[in-house]
């Protein structure tokens, strides 16, 4: 059972750290005339009173959740199988915990004051994309990304339609939760349909230097006021909802707790 218990601790405290990541990327946009990407929001909290230390639960936070979800990846704690839908899942769920490892580290080198080469949402995310795009067959990989992000994007839509995370949740978790989940996996699947095709567009042009993050995204929202904010909105809402789900969320399903304590 321990192994049971340091899944659901990397879990619960990952979900901490996407609360505070995605609550306050929804209400700077809402609160102030830029809009920030993760990395950017990162920066924001280690300039506040005590930010170095908010910063550093953040940061633990983000690790815990990567972990649980490369973990759970490996273990699929979900129970979606090893056919092709089930191992494309996986993938996604891997590449997720990667994502907040990254998260992570930039928090602790925000802290510590690592050197860093560049800083900015859309500055990071350009040289990424640009150090993919001239590996062999970058553009392609490139491209492949940005297919994986509209993928994504349709995840995204569909969870905010059918409401399935419900199913996630133990029974006594709030009723307001699946309208706060819907909100917020809107609001993701808006965030991510752009980032995707903004990626492939650059792939495609052979531009990979114009690739930026959910900060540019958010941005270039502004010129349609109503989705802008409703997006920010919806991304403050998945704050307040992963809040739920480090509370309510169900770490693993019957059969791999059988599995994991064998």
């Amino acid at each position: 059972m321990s192994r049971i218990t340091n899944i659901e601790t990397f879990a619960r405290a990952g979900y901490l750290g996407r609360a505070v990541v995605y609550g306050l990327t929804g209400f700077l946009a809402l609160t102030t005339g830029g809009s920030k990407g993760t990395t950017g929001v990162l920066e924001e909290i280690g300039t506040m009173s005590g930010g170095a230390i908010l910063l550093s639960l953040v940061g633990l936070g983000l690790l815990g959740y990567g972990i649980f979800r490369l973990y759970g990846a490996w273990m699929d704690l979900q129970g979606h199988g090893s056919d092709a839908k089930g191992m494309v899942v996986r993938l996604g769920h891997a590449a997720s915990g990667f994502a907040h490892i990254f998260l992570c580290y930039f928090a602790f080198k925000t802290v510590f004051d690592w050197p860093v080469e560049s800083s900015g949402d859309g500055d990071s995310a350009g040289q990424a994309a640009g150090t993919l795009a001239a590996m062999p067959m970058g553009e392609i990989l490139l491209a492949l990304v940005g297919v994986g992000f509209l993928a994504a994007a349709a995840n995204q839509a569909i969870k905010a339609y059918t409401a399935k995370f419900m199913g996630l949740l133990d029974a006594d978790a709030p009723a307001m939760a699946e309208y706060v989940g819907r909100a917020g996996y809107a609001a993701r699947a808006v965030v991510f349909g752009v980032l995707g095709w903004k990626i492939t567009a650059a792939a495609l042009s052979d531009d990979a230097a114009s690739v930026g993050g959910i900060g540019q995204v958010l941005n270039s929202l502004r010129s349609t006021n109503w989705l802008y904010t409703a997006v920010a909105i919806g991304l403050l809402l998945f704050g307040l909802f992963s809040l739920v789900m480090a509370r309510y969320r169900r770490i693993t399903n019957d059969n791999v707790l059988e599995r994991l304590k064998s």
